[in-house]
């Protein structure tokens, strides 16, 4: 039951003049009326998890009943994913006594942690790069019902592409297409703002996940917002999706897999270089999975090499001498002339 308080209150200064005018009158009096309650709650110990691509991670959902409701065979427990913009909703979950059931790429995945009966966490197993985002938890029983929100996070990295045509091509779906085939996905806002707070200067806008364009500033200057701005993330706001074109941010995570540079007799052309990783049981490696070997596994090699897009890269963790001397960084030497141009060549080795 929810006790709802009204109380009258009386200033100082009449409460002086109804003490002299009526020295009787009995004051400060408290009324109490009752209302029906909610009486069942959802809460989750966690706002946040952390986890990986191809990790685990359970997604915290506790119920809390009026112990003086009977029991209930029918309660309904219901999970989905909210899209980045939060217009829509994606079932995930739904389980009603012995009945379960997952949806979508979720299928297979996901199953209630049931540590009590009134444990309604979510484990989701084999995390994708599409899973990150924020949960809701709903409970219905009889009449009654109640939610709360859990975000899911992914350890990894976010890195600016642009394709071989130059900056600001890529309409929003291009966009997606573009981080897909480099194994990784449309970055948020979320983790374009971390990547700031870590030190991202990027002066070419590029899409979000939730359909804004946005870019990041740590070093004001004159192309990029003008000296006398904060630094800070700066936003083109909400574009249309189709007929707009910019870069794009992507985000990728941990592989399952081996990436390394090629040991060659020789220099490669573009399509030398696809096969040469063929013929080593791999295929040439894609741009997100050198920015994850770089970023989280601290990989170090001075060897400009092909990538799978027909860019040319090479991963610097430790600065030096004729190799990014000032920072530790992909460095970008373009796009070269896949059948004329002579380079190494990174492969990648999936892990099944």
């Amino acid at each position: 039951m929810i006790w709802v308080l009204v109380c009258a209150l009386v200033t100082l200064s009449v409460a002086d003049e109804l003490d002299i005018l009526y020295p009787d009158l009995e004051h400060s009096r408290t009324i109490y009326v009752t209302e029906n309650a909610p009486r069942i709650s959802v809460l989750s110990q966690q706002d946040k998890v952390v986890s990986q691509r191809g990790g685990n991670a359970t997604l915290p959902c506790t119920i809390q009943r009026d112990q003086m409701m009977p029991p209930n065979h029918k309660m309904r427990i219901k999970w989905t994913k909210l899209t980045s913009d939060y217009l829509k909703e994606v079932d995930v979950f739904v389980a009603m006594d012995y009945h379960k059931r997952s949806y979508g790429r979720f299928h297979g995945r996901v199953h209630l942690q049931g540590a009590s009966p009134l444990d309604a966490s979510l484990v989701i197993s084999d995390l994708t790069l599409e899973d990150y985002g924020r949960y809701k938890c709903e409970v219905i029983d009889g009449l009654e019902d109640g939610t709360t929100v859990v975000s899911l996070d992914l350890q990894g990295i976010l890195f600016p592409y642009s394709p071989r045509l130059g900056r600001y091509n890529l309409n929003f779906y291009e966009a997606e297409r573009a981080c897909r085939e480099q194994d990784a996905a449309v970055a948020s806002f979320d983790q374009l703002y971390e990547a700031w707070r870590g030190g991202l200067d990027w002066c070419n806008a590029g899409w979000l996940s939730d359909g804004s364009v946005q870019y990041p500033i740590t070093s004001p200057r004159e192309p990029c917002g003008g000296k006398a701005t904060a630094p800070g993330v700066r936003s083109y706001g909400v574009r249309e999706k189709e007929k707009n074109h910019f870069d794009v941010f992507c985000f990728t995570s941990h592989y399952k897999g081996r990436f390394y540079y090629l040991i060659h007799p020789s220099k490669l052309t573009y399509d030398e270089a696809v096969g040469a990783c063929l013929k080593d049981g791999a295929e040439i490696a894609k741009v997100g999975q050198m920015y994850a070997a770089w970023k989280l596994l601290g990989y170090d090699r001075c060897d400009a090499g092909w990538l799978a897009d027909g860019s040319v890269r090479y991963p610097i963790s430790r600065p030096r001498r004729r190799c990014s001397p000032t920072e530790a960084a992909v460095r970008f030497s373009g796009f070269p002339d896949k059948k004329h141009k002579l380079y190494g060549v990174y492969c990648f080795k999936g892990q099944h």
